[in-house]
This record gives structure tokens, C-alpha cells and sequence, in this order.
């Protein structure tokens, strides 16, 4: 599963994408399964932590905290999901 997603942080829209880390780290984190992105059943919050990692490995600068990173995103939009394994 891979995200792409267009992030602000008030300096201008930045796209970033997901990969496998990001996810690992994910889920790591808040203890659920990749396959609940599929369904659907994932928040703004995961969505803000997938933006954050995505942009640190993607090189661009945010905050280091989440909680600093969520307080300065105007907006936050997925504008792709891909299936890492599509049948």
C-alpha cells in the first residue's frame, strides 16, 4: 500500500508518498494492519503521522514533534492510494 498525499505547511502545497517503512512505522505505532488502509478504517491522526514520516524521508523540513508538525499543516489531502501488490 503506498499513499501519495499533498501536504501545506503554509509555505505551499509539497506531495509525498509513502513506502514500506512508513507503514512499518505506522504500524508499529498504533498497533493496527496495513490492510485497515485499504478498508478504510484508518483517522486524521494516522493520516498526519504517514504526512510526517513521508516528508522526513522525502526531504522536507518539518518539525520533529507530531504534535508541532500537526499544529502547522493547513491542509492535508490523499491524492492517490496504490496497491503495493494489485491482483
Amino acid at each position: 500500500m503506498q499513499l501519495t498525499m499533498q501536504i501545506d505547511l503554509g509555505n505551499g502545497p509539497v506531495v509525498v508518498k509513502t513506502n514500506l517503512m512508513v507503514i512499518v512505522n505506522w504500524e508499529r505505532k498504533y498497533k493496527r494492519k496495513a490492510s485497515q488502509l485499504a478498508d478504510g478504517g484508518i483517522g486524521m491522526e494516522d493520516l498526519a503521522f504517514m504526512a510526517h514520516e513521508a516528508a522526513k524521508i522525502s526531504g522536507v523540513t518539518v518539525p520533529l514533534m507530531l504534535d508541532d508538525f500537526i499544529k502547522q499543516l493547513v491542509s492535508l489531502d490523499v491524492i492517490d492510494q496504490e496497491d503495493s501488490n494489485p491482483t
